[in-house]
């Protein structure tokens, strides 16, 4: 096996490790082992790494996941989780970004998969705090890419901080994609992070139209902060597995919600 192979063999192992963790709440050496068919030399090596990625927390023996109300999954942890939910929402919401649309897209695994599908699309004015995002864009498409430069969150491929807030409120945008860890009739849309709170605010603020990106998994939890009422939005796309009676409420609240079909 080459050495680029083997990289790319072990990126993966190391997310199926995180996805493993997640899914059970905690995982032991030897279970990982057998999984994988590597050595304990090699299990100990790929959870001291994604221990200091901030996707897991060793343990003596092996592995829990750090979920809390005030936890929030890094970007290499969310790329691994409800893959297809997230495509499925993102085919959703490319139908509503038009050729010369000037549009806002905060960070995210879900928004990234927007980006993925922006390339078709003429004349766009793109407005993000995400620096996935950006670096995509500015090689696949010829969308005007407007970065909102500010401290960049380490681990969360953003940017955060009074700076990135002051380039976002002297613009004005048609639309904003934004991503949410809960989705919750009376608290909203929640983060767990008061610097990501704040820039989602004002990318909220400076849109006409307002899209909430979000997979079945956020409906009916919340997290640390709010950051807008479900008044606020205008269009909320979810996947086809979300409960159709949370749905039919936020619906009576004045809120376009559209399900996407998730692809098996």
């Amino acid at each position: 096996m080459g050495e680029q192979q083997e990289v790319l063999f072990a990126e993966v192992r190391k997310q199926n490790i995180v996805e493993m963790v997640n899914g059970k709440g905690r995982a032991t050496v030897a279970e990982l082992c057998k999984e994988f068919n590597v050595s304990s030399a090699t299990i100990r090596n790929d959870l001291r790494e994604l221990e200091e990625a901030g996707a897991l927390k060793r343990t003596h023996g092996g592995a829990i996941n750090k979920r809390r109300v005030s936890y929030e999954l890094n970007t290499y942890e969310k790329e691994v989780q409800n893959v297809n939910r997230k495509r499925a929402i993102a085919l959703s919401a490319v139908g509503y970004v038009h050729p010369g649309d000037s549009i806002a897209i905060d960070t995210g695994t879900t928004t990234f998969e927007l980006a993925k599908l922006l390339g078709s699309i003429a004349d766009l004015t793109v407005v993000t705090n995400d620096l996935q995002i950006a670096a995509y864009l500015e090689r696949n498409t010829n969308a005007y890419i407007i970065m909102a430069g500010g401290a960049v969150r380490r681990h969360f491929h953003c940017t955060v901080g009074d700076s990135a807030i002051n380039t976002v409120k002297n613009l004005h945008v048609d639309k904003v994609f934004i991503a949410a860890n809960g989705v919750h009739i009376k608290k909203g849309l929640t983060t767990p992070n008061m610097d990501m709170a704040s820039i989602k605010m004002q990318l909220i603020e400076c849109a006409d139209e307002v899209f909430v990106l979000a997979d079945s998994s956020k409906i009916n939890t919340s997290a640390f902060i709010s950051f807008a009422p479900l008044s606020r939005v205008d269009v909320l796309i979810m996947d086809d597995e979300a409960d159709p009676m949370y749905l039919k409420e936020i619906k009576a609240m004045g809120v376009d919600v559209i399900t996407a079909e998730i692809k098996k």
